[in-house]
This record gives structure tokens, C-alpha cells and sequence, in this order.
């Protein structure tokens, strides 16, 4: 097949501006070839390269002594404690979700598994963080379904435990939905696998299945904007597949344990071009790849279709030859590709060879490490609407415009689809704030969240970029655990745009305040950029994942309220209005300014909740929908009525942060007061917990009522 003619319409079609086509020019002293140009393409677009993010991904904190890997690798690697870490990522897979949903979310949850197991870890746990458009809108039923089911088609199959996440419904992601996916495992801390090749002459061998067409250029597409083609672009949807998955991550470990690994990269973004290209790139070597020895699905298949194929459950490493015989016999074992289809050369190249004939030769280290590297003008996110006079509306009549709220309703529909429970480590299920899995074999326990209030973000990127840490801190504190270290997946829109690349570095400031102050540094992440359709953008999503350390399992904060308990808020409440769920549902209003963070005071009033946890039968953070609608889910869970002697809407639906509530007996409540005294912390005893209806001030329902409005308003939205 003749490769065809390089115009200036093609250079275009794959993501090269005019200056950065001379670039390539400059640094090869030719025009490339087809398959160079597509190397190229892969290796320099936004989700590769992050050449409009890096300059301001550096000033995050990436360090800290629990710290072992930062961001860099395939994942982040954590301290637990007697020699084990948990490796933990989170990624998107927005644009192919919203072109193929089951597929999309399904490659997206089997990609960042493979990122954890990569690096030698078992996965232990997954999460999910999902931006939809407005029920209403003729796409969106058709797009929970798909990324639902591909979710949980993928993550079920496998067998791994999906154990929290999120869903939220927006105008904004009318045109591009979100699907965030996280995944962590775990590890011996002195075992764990890099990318580095090292060595000159070693065999780069290609494990597990076989290539084909599916997925080829992907990554660039992800790169892009979308318009009118959408439908087009099909074809660069990856198709997964968890069975050969799950034998590919046994005959990894399996290869690990024997001692022939000397580096790994899984093949996701830009396939082979880009697990190639970083394991050279991070071992100052160059790389041969010999492409007619590639395990391929299909006939006739070319070197460019080969480079860029996206192919799902496929590995690239370096190995000890010596050892060639052992890792062939444990591939062929679990029935998976393995095929020896390169070398490592001392050469600063990229050489690939099909068919006998060069197809690329290229300056190896130009393509990863010397990738463009923007510093893109920005301007400061302007001032939201103030906040107009605000309609009366009665407390409970607030809690239902809440309660049938897909947003805010419970998610159930979701979460059941999902198979939270095997491996048998799972103590604490989605739906209940922070998911927590045993460390199988000790007493410790991890805890997952996942967290971001992108209305804050809009309105005020630094003060949003604060609050998704601050409440993943918070999810992580109040089942008991201490948190440890987190992982982002930055969303936005085009950041060629001054406007969207402020709500970018605003957010990124705030997210580095946060991480810094409250001990949780940034390990690893992704940035998903051009999240647009038609020139309109998506709402600043930056995704924050957190993992926090039980270092006793009994120690978790995991029960349920009491019939009797005190419902006591821990922190101080203004009744804060400003960007809150309860505007927004009620009244579509979204103005006015966002809560304020104080660090310090989420850091003290976190540091109480630990400290107190065995005082408590239940606790959760108060954020979307106060302490009106956190009191509520906390009751609802348990079966019991609820009385909060309050009747005001700012206080009871106001979103101050560092917040808290605790349901707390009695008798211990005298001791926890003097408790929070001595430690400066605000604590408020606003009600109680029992009975068969819900009293807020002087409304009451019947609590049946209530729940079958917050039990069934999501189906009902999306079946």
C-alpha cells in the first residue's frame, strides 16, 4: 500500500498548528514520512504530551515522605506501612465515551488497570467520577446506559471491586460527557516495576493480544474539539476486553515474580508509538522495532496503522535475554501474544523497520521530552453574578427540589450495576461517601473518594480548586482514615482560549494551596483538555481522587445513626448560599460567590474527627446540599425519622466548608463538647435521629414520602 502524499489538509487532520509542522521540519531536516508524521502526531498532541499543562503541573506538590513514586510513571506509589505500598491513578476517557459510550467507559476502566498493574501492583479497587448533560437532552439516556453498563461490564468481568465515584448532571456536558476512571493496587514497596529501559541490545518483546485497527488514532482524537463529524470518528474507539485482560495481568505478575522484567509500559494512548517512545526517552536509549513480527489481528495491516492502533490489553517491556525462554513459557501458559520485536540501541533513535523497508527513523529523545511546551496566555476568571434576591421557598420544599434531583438523588441504579464485593475485602460499599477495601491479610484498610464541585470552579477557580481537595480530605476523615495523597484529572475545555486556560491555572493554584496544607501531595494524574463541542465548553471539572490509611480496620467510622442520637455539626456554619445545589435545583440560579476554604480550619476540624471517631455511630461531610440533605441521607440509610430544630434555608442548605455531622448517643455528647472546646473547634447540637418522619423546624413529612422521592428520582431521569 502506498502511503499517501503529506498536504498541508493532512498535516491539519492530525492536530499540527503551521508552527509546530516546522518544528518537525527543523528537527528532521525532511519532510517525514506518513508513519513519521503520525508518530509525531501522537507524541505531540495535548494527551501525550501536555504541552499546554506542564509548565504549570510542576508547581504542584509531588513530594513527602510517604511519597515513593510521584507523577511520571504509569501510576503514583504510597508508603502504607510494613514494607507495602498502594499505586493508585485516575484517567479519561472522555471523547471516546461520548462517541461509543459502552466501549469508551469500558477501555477506560481496563486502561487505568492496566497503569496499576504495570508497575506490579494487584488492583484492589476502582472508582468512577461521570459528568452527564441534562437528562432532557436527547443523548443522555442513551449515554448513562452505555458508560454504566461498560463500566461495569469491564470492571465485573476482570474482577475488581468498583467502590465509589460520582455522577453529576449539567447543561455543560451536553456535548461531551465525562468519564473519569481511578483505579488502585497494591504492592511490596521494594517491588515495584518502572518504564526505565535500561541496557543496550535488550529484547523489547510485545505481550498479550493482538493488534488491530481499532482505536488508531485515538489519542489525537482525544486531543480535539468536536463538531458536526462526530459520528465519523467512530472508528478510533478502542473495543476492550476483560477476560484477556485478567489473564494478561496474572501472567504480568507472574513474569514480575520470576525476575526477567527489566522495564514495563503498558500500551494505551498512541499504542506502541507511545510505550516505545517513553521507556527509551526515560533511559536515554534509543529503540529498533521490527513490525513484521507484531502479533497483528488483522491482514494487509501498515506501519503507520500498526504504530497508532490502540488495541486494547497489550504490554511492551524490556527483558533480561537470558531469561527469554521462561517469560515465553509463562505468556504461552495463560494463552497471550508474546513476540520479541525490537532491541534497545545506544543510537538517540526511533527506527522502524516493516517489511524490510525504513518506514521511520527519528530523533527518539524529540519526540517525548522535547514535545512543544506552551505557555499559554491566560486572564483571571471574572467575578460571578452577584446574587439576586432570592425566591422564598419552605424548608421541606427545599429538601425535595434536592431529593428529586438526579444529581443529588441516590444513585443506586448505578452502583448496583457494579459488582462491589468481590475479592471480599470490601467493608464499606458506594453510596455512603468514601469507599474503604481490607488489606488483605493485616488489620489496615484503604479508603477511596473522588471529588470536585465544578459550579465552584466556574465561579471562582482558585477557591474550586481548594474545595475538591478539601472535601475529598473530608470524605476520606470522616470514615476514620487519615489521608494520604492524591491524584487529578484536570477537564476543561480549549485552553488556546485565555479564558479556560485562567480557569485552568486558577484551579491548579488552588488544588497546590490545598495539597500542601492539608498533607496530600499529587502523585500521579491525567489532563484532559479540549473538552468542547461547537465552541462551547464543559463546566472546569478538575477531578481529585484521594486515598486515605486506616492503620486498624476497627477503627472506621462505618456505622449508621441510632433511634435517640444527637445529630451534632462539627464546624462552623454561616449559611453560605452562593453556588449551592439548593440554588441551582430550586431556581436554575447559579451566581454569586463560592464558599470560602479555610485550610486551616479543615485541617484542625479533620484532625478532631480522627481523633474522636470511637465517639461517633456515623459521620459524613457536609457539602452539596449542607445539612439539610447530608442529615437527610444519613437518616434515610438507617431507616430513621429525623428532626433539625432549624428552619432557616441558608442554614440548613448553606455549603460552609469544613463541616461536618455526627450522630452521636446522648450521654457522650457533655464529653465531646469539652472535647471540641479544648481543641477551638465549633460544634453545634442541632437535632436528633429516630421516629418516621422528617422535622425540619416546624414542616414535617413523612419519612416514606421522602425516601421514595430520593429513591427513585434518578431511574426515573435516566431510564
Amino acid at each position: 500500500m502506498t502511503d499517501p502524499v503529506i498536504t498541508p489538509e493532512i498535516v491539519a487532520s492530525h492536530g499540527l498548528k503551521p508552527d509546530e509542522w516546522e518544528r518537525l521540519l527543523g528537527i528532521i531536516g525532511r519532510e517525514p514520512t506518513f508513519t513519521e508524521l503520525g508518530i509525531f502526531s501522537a507524541m505531540w498532541n495535548e494527551h501525550c504530551s501536555y504541552k499546554s499543562s506542564k509548565k504549570w503541573l510542576r508547581t504542584l506538590p509531588t513530594t513527602g515522605p510517604q511519597v515513593i513514586c510521584g507523577p511520571g510513571e504509569n501510576a503514583g506509589v504510597v508508603d502504607i506501612g510494613d514494607g507495602q505500598a498502594v499505586i493508585f491513578k485516575m484517567e479519561s476517557h472522555n471523547h471516546p465515551s461520548y462517541i461509543e459510550p459502552y466501549q469508551g467507559a469500558a477501555t477506560g476502566v481496563g486502561g487505568i488497570l492496566r497503569d496499576v498493574f504495570t508497575m506490579g501492583a494487584r488492583p484492589i479497587a476502582a472508582m468512577n467520577a461521570l459528568s452527564f448533560g441534562e437528562p432532557s437532552h436527547p443523548k443522555t439516556k442513551q449515554l448513562v446506559k452505555g458508560v454504566v453498563e461498560g463500566v461495569g461490564g469491564y470492571g465485573n468481568a476482570f474482577g475488581v471491586p468498583t467502590v465509589g465515584g460520582e455522577v453529576r448532571f449539567h447543561r455543560s456536558y451536553n456535548g461531551n460527557c465525562l468519564v473519569n476512571a481511578f483505579a488502585a493496587g497494591l504492592a511490596d514497596a521494594d517491588k515495584i516495576f518502572y518504564s526505565v529501559a535500561s541496557g543496550v541490545g535488550m529484547p523489547v518483546v510485545y505481550l498479550g493480544a493482538k493488534t488491530g485497527r481499532d482505536g488508531v488514532g485515538g489519542a489525537t482524537m482525544a486531543s480535539a474539539e468536536f463538531d458536526e463529524t462526530i459520528e465519523e470518528k467512530r472508528p478510533t474507539v478502542q473495543v476492550g476486553d476483560p477476560f484477556t485482560e485478567k489473564r494478561l495481568l496474572e501472567a504480568c505478575l507472574e513474569l514480575m515474580a520470576s525476575g526477567a522484567v527489566i522495564s514495563i509500559q503498558d500500551m494505551g494512548a498512541a499504542g506502541l508509538t507511545c510505550s516505545a517512545v517513553e521507556m527509551g526517552d526515560k533511559g536515554g536509549l534509543g529503540i529498533k522495532l521490527q513490525l513484521d513480527q507484531v502479533p497483528q489481528r488483522e491482514a494487509n495491516m501498515t506501519a503507520y496503522e500498526m504504530m497508532l492502533s490502540e488495541s486494547q490489553e497489550r504490554m511492551l517491556m524490556v527483558l533480561k535475554p537470558e531469561l527469554e525462554d521462561v517469560a515465553r513459557a509463562i505468556f504461552v501458559k495463560w494463552d497471550l501474544d508474546f513476540a520479541i520485536v525490537g532491541e534497545t540501541i545506544a543510537e538517540d533513535r526511533f527506527l522502524i523497520m516493516h517489511g524490510n523497508e525504513i518506514k521511520a527513523d527519528l530523533p527518539l529523545s524529540k519526540l517525548s521530552s522535547s514535545a512543544p511546551e506552551y505557555d499559554r496566555p491566560w486572564v483571571e476568571s471574572p467575578r460571578p453574578e452577584p446574587l439576586p434576591p432570592l425566591p422564598r421557598i419552605g424548608a421541606l420544599e427545599a429538601l425535595r427540589s434536592l431529593l428529586s434531583s438526579p444529581s443529588y438523588a441516590q444513585k443506586a441504579w448505578v452502583y448496583e450495576q457494579y459488582d462491589a464485593q468481590v475479592l471480599a475485602d470490601t467493608i464499606r460499599k458506594p453510596g455512603l461517601g468514601a469507599g474503604v477495601v481490607r488489606v488483605h491479610g493485616t488489620k489496615k484498610a484503604l479508603a477511596f473518594t473522588s471529588d470536585v464541585t465544578p459550579r465552584y470552579v466556574k465561579a471562582n477557580p482558585f477557591e474550586g480548586g481548594k474545595q475538591a481537595v478539601a472535601e475529598a480530605y473530608r470524605n476520606l476523615t470522616a470514615v476514620g482514615a487519615l489521608p494520604l495523597a492524591t491524584t487529578d484529572n484536570l477537564n476543561f475545555g480549549n485552553p488556546e482560549k485565555p479564558e479556560i486556560m485562567g480557569q485552568l491555572v486558577g484551579a491548579l493554584k488552588g488544588i497546590g494551596a490545598a495539597c500542601i496544607a492539608l498533607d496530600m501531595p499529587i502523585v500521579s494524574g491525567n489532563v484532559s483538555l479540549y473538552n468542547e463541542t461547537d465552541g462551547k465548553g464543559i463546566l472546569p471539572t478538575p477531578t481529585i481522587g484521594a486515598v486515605g490509611l486506616l492503620a486498624d480496620a476497627a477503627t472506621l467510622i462505618g456505622g449508621l445513626p441510632q433511634t435517640g442520637d444527637r445529630a451534632v455539626v462539627i464546624g462552623r456554619t454561616l449559611g453560605h448560599l452562593g453556588q449551592s445545589a439548593l440554588l441551582a435545583e430550586a431556581f436554575g440560579i447559579e451566581a454569586g460567590d463560592p464558599p470560602p476554604v479555610d485550610l486551616v480550619a479543615e485541617k484542625r476540624n479533620g484532625d478532631f474527627i480522627r481523633a474522636h471517631g470511637a465517639a461517633f455511630h456515623a459521620c459524613t461531610d457536609l457539602s452539596d446540599g449542607g445539612l439539610g440533605l447530608a442529615a437527610f441521607e444519613m437518616a434515610e440509610g438507617a431507616g430513621l425519622g429525623l428532626t433539625l430544630v432549624m428552619a432557616d434555608v441558608a442554614t440548613l442548605f448553606g455549603e460552609d466548608q469544613a463541616r461536618y455531622l455526627v450522630s452521636v448517643a446522648p450521654d457522650a455528647l457533655p464529653a465531646l463538647k469539652a472535647a471540641a472546646e479544648a481543641a477551638g473547634v465549633a460544634l453545634a447540637d442541632v437535632g436528633s435521629f429516630g421516629g418516621d418522619s422528617v422535622t425540619l423546624g416546624d414542616e414535617t413529612a413523612a419519612l416514606a414520602e421522602l425516601s421514595a422521592l430520593y429513591r427513585g428520582a434518578f431511574a426515573q431521569a435516566v431510564a
